[in-house]
């Protein structure tokens, strides 16, 4: 589902049309150049058709949107689904249960401090809202009777307000026009609400690089900015943009392009998984356990970018398993071939379990302690690994890890 949302440059004014997934935002008209910054899920609006009048006396139910890949390992095995939902936050007689395809019809609206009218408050958990949403039990067909692990990755979790209009003895659908329901019947619904919450105001920070100066590069959905000049990397943090660590594998003169890994180094101690032997003989992998392995730490290689659930596994196993068999890292250095991060280092780590679980060869020895595992001296860094062009796939050759470029293109619109 591509939703579009309205967004007034904060520079000039003018309306730009943004996808939901967009961080970057680049004005048309002044080319100014902004990094979203939100405290908490974004929150938009349907469009009301109501005079001005009325707008004050608006209520705004809320919606809870998921957008991501939700993963189960159970005694079945692991399985996995990709949704894209929205589910009413205020469960209220009238109110319709999803929004449907109403947010991919119309173009939202970023509520700001301008927004009129009071919101309904979220009056079911979010976790809740989820596990219903993605009707848990069947996922990719597979019902195992016991749960060992589940991890939501790649979400993009928002919250779209569907505007209600009170009348003398109705509430009325502000969108349609249609009445929902009579006011007498919801009377013991809290109807208060309460304005806008200055907390959600979006912020915009300016992509400048805070080390030199230069101007950051990145696409719309990126969640990392580099800097050519003096070859750093940036994400947005709570007080604005940070620096993150960030390596290179450099490639040879066929390489196309680079794909960035969040690789994480771990301790897993109620596994016994402090070094890379240690999880090569956890998982049980075929082949003679090398020496100089028990001093290598253990790192996870999660892909930096969003996948089909499938291929997100398949990826994320062969790098980690076959990690040995990469270059060394080199510093970074800013190229035009770098593919856009798109998933953020803190989703990254609640792939830690899946991905272990993926490389089990014998689940037993791994499923029934995915629960208890908890991972210690958690560290990432950014890496970029060359790929080269083999037709309709990018391979890494060390690792020989094979992503078709069709798929690659796919995850830009999970």
């Amino acid at each position: 589902m591509k939703i579009r949302v309205e967004q007034p440059c904060p520079q000039c004014g003018g309306l730009i049309t943004l996808q939901a997934s967009d961080r970057l935002l680049t004005c048309p008209y002044c080319g100014v150049r902004n990094f979203l910054q939100a405290n908490g899920p974004f929150r938009y609006g349907l469009p009301g058709k109501v005079d001005t009048a009325e707008q004050d006396r608006l209520l705004h139910a809320p919606y809870l949107r998921f957008k991501g890949n939700i993963f189960l390992v159970t005694d079945a095995g692991i399985s996995y689904r990709v949704v894209d939902t929205t589910r009413d936050g205020f469960p209220m007689p009238g109110l319709p249960p999803s929004l449907g395809m109403r947010p991919q019809a119309m173009k939202l609206v970023r509520l700001n401090t301008e927004s009129r009218g009071r919101f309904l408050r979220l009056s079911v958990k979010a976790k809740v809202i989820l596990d219903k949403a993605a009707r848990i039990n069947d996922l990719s067909g597979k019902r195992g009777n016991e749960l060992y692990h589940r991890a939501y990755i790649g979400e993009n979790v928002s919250f779209i307000y569907l505007p209600l209009l009170r009348t003398d003895d109705m509430l009325v659908d502000a969108v349609t026009g249609r009445p929902l329901v009579a006011l007498e019947k919801i009377a013991s619904f809290p109807l208060k609400g309460a304005p806008f919450n200055p907390r959600w105001q979006i912020n915009f920070l300016a992509t400048l690089c805070p080390r030199c100066g230069w101007s950051l590069d990145g696409e719309g959905d990126c969640l990392v900015l580099t800097c050519s000049n003096c070859d750093t990397a940036w994400q947005v943090g709570a007080a604005g943009l940070e620096r993150i660590s960030c390596k290179i594998v450099s490639g040879g003169a066929d390489t196309s392009i680079y794909l960035g890994f969040w690789k994480i180094s771990v301790h897993l101690p109620s596994m016994k998984i402090w070094s890379f032997a240690d999880f090569m003989e956890r998982t049980n992998q075929p082949g003679i356990i090398r020496r100089q392995w028990h001093d290598r730490v253990m790192n996870f290689w999660i892909p930096a970018f969003k996948l089909r659930p499938k291929i997100f596994l398949r990826a994320g196993r062969q790098v980690t398993i076959n990690q040995w068999r990469l270059d060394d890292e080199q510093e970074m250095h800013v190229l035009p071939s770098l593919y856009p991060v798109t998933l953020p280092s803190l989703e990254a780590r609640q792939a830690l379990k899946v991905i272990l679980a993926a490389s089990a060869a014998s689940p037993k020895k791994v499923f029934p302690y995915l629960h208890g595992a908890h991972a210690e001296n958690i560290s990432s860094t950014l890496v970029f690994l060359p790929f080269i062009d083999q037709n309709h796939d990018w391979v890494q050759p060390q690792t020989g890890t094979v992503i078709a470029k069709s798929i690659l293109r796919f995850g830009r619109s999970l």
